[in-house]
């Protein structure tokens, strides 16, 4: 069954990743300071970038341009970058490479600035992998960093140079904006974008937000109903009359799907967590004397809650319509359950008590308008009886899930 999903997964993949849109209407401008209209692939990377790729019309062959070509490119209603040489410090926050000494420095270099607010005071982000700078430049002024720096103090505790709100307090004033203010302020992207967007609006300018419009939800909670086929089969290794195989059965399960949607890449990946309740019973009668006709029974009853918790990425079809891979870790947590084998007057002779371990699942499906999902999902073996060396009990399930986005 793995290999067979394997291959699915690997198809769905191929397949559906040239079917993205991946490039959207926007422009660029050259050294030569012409505004070129074209098409640039939107990878919407955490990571400020080097360079892009980008068509004239859509139907054309992708090309790439970097840094040294370009002075501005925006994705219309997405995002903003201008080319600078500027001043940066990128010191370390990492508590292992903390320096002492609280003191920034700066280097000069040539990079992409993300447009964040543009206005009488302006706002830009750099990033790169941990590393974090915003800078800003106001009344037509040179752009420079907002000072924030963590360094080890003398007796090993973590400092603050919080030299932005000096720089804000002296150069960005207006009757709304305290000190106060100013002293609440974290060196965040949002509280900055937050204390941009009060100055420009104190100032009565006219001003641009560029960060992304579109509705970005980024947690949703959705009921789950399946459908599943499981099936069991449990040996002893020692006594040959305690193999039994339970064969295949049908059931129903539960599930609560919270997601996360992760705010980066264009929002196509996401954490999920999914608490399952899940059940498999079945009885097998054997005939263990031929003489007597003697009839034994074993018994399963097998219910259980399932923590899946994994990490989802969509490929976004057309407007409304995605589909989506998902793998997970599950975690069982068996309900008071076990295999009994009986006699035929409903004495419980033996028992073995189960105790399931971790084990991995697999899968693809569909979401429509946000709203609406179906999802098939492919479990790989799970042990029953992790706590008894003597048994061998693996555990199979494919599942069909429906599910229905209700926040």
């Amino acid at each position: 069954m793995r290999k067979y999903f394997l291959l699915i997964y690997t198809t769905f993949i191929t397949v559906f990743s040239y079917s993205q849109i991946t490039f959207e209407k926007g422009y660029f401008i050259n050294n030569l300071n012409k505004k070129i209209e074209c098409f640039i692939k939107n990878v919407d990377s955490r990571n400020n970038p080097t360079s892009f790729k980008y068509k004239i019309f859509e139907s054309d062959n992708e090309k790439s341009i970097g840094i040294d070509s370009v002075k501005e490119f925006y994705i219309y209603k997405a995002s903003k970058y201008i080319r600078k040489t500027v001043k940066i410090d990128r010191s370390s926050n990492k508590l292992n490479k903390l320096s002492r000494n609280k003191k920034v420095i700066l280097k000069e270099e040539q990079i992409f600035l993300k447009t964040l607010i543009e206005g009488e005071a302006n706002l830009y982000l750099f990033e790169d992998g941990v590393l974090m700078r915003l800078f800003y430049s106001y009344k037509n002024s040179d752009i420079e960093q907002l000072i924030f720096k963590n360094y080890l103090t003398t007796d090993n505790k973590i400092g603050e140079n919080n030299r932005f709100k000096q720089q804000l307090w002296s150069n960005l004033k207006c009757s709304s904006i305290k000190l106060t203010t100013i002293n609440k302020l974290q060196y965040t992207k949002k509280s900055l974008f937050n204390f941009f967007n009060q100055y420009n609006k104190c100032t009565n300018s006219e001003y641009s937000n560029f960060e992304l419009r579109q509705n970005r939800d980024l947690f949703n909670l959705s009921i789950r109903p399946q459908f599943r086929t499981s099936s069991l089969s449990n040996e002893n290794f020692f006594l040959d009359y305690k193999y039994t195989d339970f064969g295949s059965k049908s059931s129903f399960g539960l599930g609560i799907e919270a997601e996360l949607i992760l705010p980066f890449n264009k929002n196509k990946w996401a954490l999920i967590f999914e608490p399952t309740y899940q059940y498999f019973k079945s009885d097998i009668s054997k005939v263990v004397g031929e003489a007597s006709g003697r009839i034994n029974i074993t018994s399963v009853k097998y219910n259980s809650i399932e923590l899946p918790i994994g990490i989802r990425h969509y490929f976004f079809l057309k407007k409304g319509s995605k589909f989506f891979i998902n793998t997970s870790i599950i975690i069982d947590t068996p309900l008071n359950c076990s295999i009994d084998y009986k006699e035929e007057d409903g004495y419980v002779f033996s028992k073995v008590d189960i105790k399931s371990g971790i084990n991995l699942a697999l899968g693809a499906g569909y979401k429509m308008k946000d709203r609406y999902s179906m999802e098939a999902r492919f479990h790989s073996v799970r042990q029953l009886t992790n706590s008894n060396a003597s048994y061998d009990s693996p555990y199979k399930t494919v599942s069909i899930i429906l599910g229905y986005s209700f926040l």
